[in-house]
């Protein structure tokens, strides 16, 4: 088991532990400057009580938000599956889910939110239920696209567990879509991942959105 774990703190290391983004104080007083001249050009009155530290705000507001970049160490250990050869184990699924997430899209910066539901047929090992959810912020809060978050989870759950199967369904609202563009208010994107036993099983398939309450 050990030895198992060692392998996958080196495959996942660039993934799950990344360097600490280190932005100097100095670094941060320039873009709060770029932020307000760029605010203040769109029309913001800089110089109220509430917009005095607006720049200083929105820089840290987008540096929260795209903290999936550090990494989580969190993420790296698993735990010996609990199936003790059952005929059924290799068929049986973990699921977590609606887990709500937050990003910010790669194409205009702006916010795109909503539900992942993400599912796994384990084989060895299993992930702690909370790792899953960790696992999706870690995507989620970076510029990114909802496609390739779905993707990004798949591939990470592939590597750390080798799994009979992982699904992943993510819907979410676009604020691309809603504040500028066609400005429509009502449609989710959904998308799905499905890898092993789910790509080949429309019954697994169905089973997991019914587990996950969603209507098919």
């Amino acid at each position: 088991m050990q030895a198992i774990l060692e392998y996958k703190e080196e495959e996942l290391n660039e993934v799950v532990d990344l360097i600490k983004r280190k932005i100097p104080e100095a670094q941060k007083r320039k873009f709060e400057g770029y932020a307000a001249e760029i605010l203040g050009a769109l029309g913001m009155e800089l110089n109220t009580p509430s917009t005095a530290d607006t720049p200083c705000r929105f820089i840290q507001a987008l540096i929260d938000a795209t903290e999936g970049y550090d990494g989580d160490p969190k993420l790296i250990k698993t735990f010996q599956t609990e199936c003790r050869g059952e005929p059924d184990c290799h068929l049986s699924q973990v699921i977590e889910g609606p887990i709500r997430f937050f990003s910010l899209c790669e194409h205009h910066a702006f916010p795109f939110f909503g539900d992942a539901y993400v599912g796994y047929i384990a084989h060895e090992n299993i992930l702690g239920i909370s790792k899953l959810t960790r696992l999706v912020h870690l995507f989620s809060k970076r510029f990114a696209v909802q496609e390739r978050i779905g993707q990004q989870v798949a591939d990470t759950l592939e590597a750390m567990l080798h799994p009979h199967g992982v699904a992943v369904y993510l819907e979410a609202h676009h604020l691309c879509v809603q504040m500028r563009g066609v400005r429509e208010l009502a449609p989710l994107t959904r998308t799905t991942v499905w890898r092993g036993y789910y790509a080949n099983d429309a019954s697994l398939r169905d089973e997991f959105f019914t587990s996950c309450g969603l209507k098919r």
